[in-house]
């Protein structure tokens, strides 16, 4: 047999199998793994990656009109016009959703709250650009300091008439 008459025939002389080289019992034992690789991952109950940063960040940035406890009650919130919000049920405000992407947007002042009127709160995204500037990349390190306290707020969402979580 030549080249061209032995396309798509395995060394044997018989038509490859879609389980290819693994054979079937090297496949289903790849799926297990997998299986069980997804579900352990799935389900574990840690913290996003980068929420001890953010709360870091939160501590130093946040609190003194958010709170310590993020409830909206922090030293400084009796000196705004409108009150700091509660930010351990932005998801409960929301449906039940954390829209990662809308938190983001208000920490970087891509969204402006309209309930705020004016816009109070700082551009964090700004003041984190301005924190980096000696930094080679200092837009991505300040986006990155908005993400993790997107992080670290994502693990203060309460459910619906649960209290908040004690810290």
């Amino acid at each position: 047999m030549d080249a061209a008459t032995n396309v798509g025939l395995s060394l044997r002389g018989r038509p490859p199998t879609p389980v290819g080289r693994w054979g079937a019992r090297g496949w289903a034992l790849l799926a297990v793994a997998g299986t069980l690789a997804l579900a352990l991952g799935a389900g574990c109950a840690e913290a996003p990656p980068r929420a001890a940063e953010g709360a870091e960040l939160y501590r130093a940035y946040c609190a003194s009109c958010h709170g310590l406890e993020a409830r909206g009650d922090g030293p400084l919130a009796p000196a705004l016009a409108h009150p700091a919000a509660d930010l351990t049920r932005i998801a409960q405000r929301n449906e039940g959703r954390f829209e990662e992407s809308k938190v983001l947007s208000a920490i970087d002042g891509r969204f402006e709250v309209t309930a705020h009127g004016p816009r109070e709160m700082p551009v964090w995204g700004a003041v984190f650009l301005e924190a980096h500037r000696g930094d080679p990349l200092p837009h991505l390190r300040g986006m990155d300091d908005a993400r993790a306290l997107v992080d670290y707020l994502h693990t203060l969402q309460v459910l619906e008439g649960a209290a908040a979580p004690q810290r």
